[in-house]
């Protein structure tokens, strides 16, 4: 149950860090959502930042990486996790299996949006 806590507040944290971000960079006029870039690069190396220092120092308690890693970066950009588990297999030699989840990450996840687009439209009709 701690770990769910854990979990769930770091999700909201998150979430809310997020939202205040995405709203700080909102720039009138401009059509790039620079918020969002600014939110995946952050997330990103906030991740590297905490997953270096735990390989380096030793794995924090569970609840504390739940907090932190699953809850509120996992809400705040989940772009952070895909780079972190892209890097890791780029680092252990698995170079095609990086590229792969690199690619197949950003063509299907492309995809997946654009289909639930369409049927989001059809079901209107």
């Amino acid at each position: 149950m701690s770990n769910l806590l854990a979990v769930a507040a770091g999700g909201a944290t998150g979430a809310v860090m997020r939202y205040l971000v995405v709203s700080a960079a909102a720039i009138p006029g401009l059509a790039f959502p620079l918020g969002t870039l600014i939110v995946n690069v952050f997330g990103s190396f906030a991740l590297g930042l905490l997953a270096g220092y735990w390989l380096a120092t030793g794995q924090p308690a569970p609840s504390v990486r739940l907090f932190f890693q699953t809850g509120m970066l996992g809400a705040f950009t989940t772009f952070s996790a895909f780079s972190l588990d892209t890097i890791s297999l780029w680092q252990n030699g698995q170079v095609v299996s990086a590229a792969a989840n690199a690619l197949l990450n950003l063509l299907l996840c492309l995809l997946a949006v654009g289909a639930g687009l369409a049927l989001g439209a059809a079901l209107q009709r």
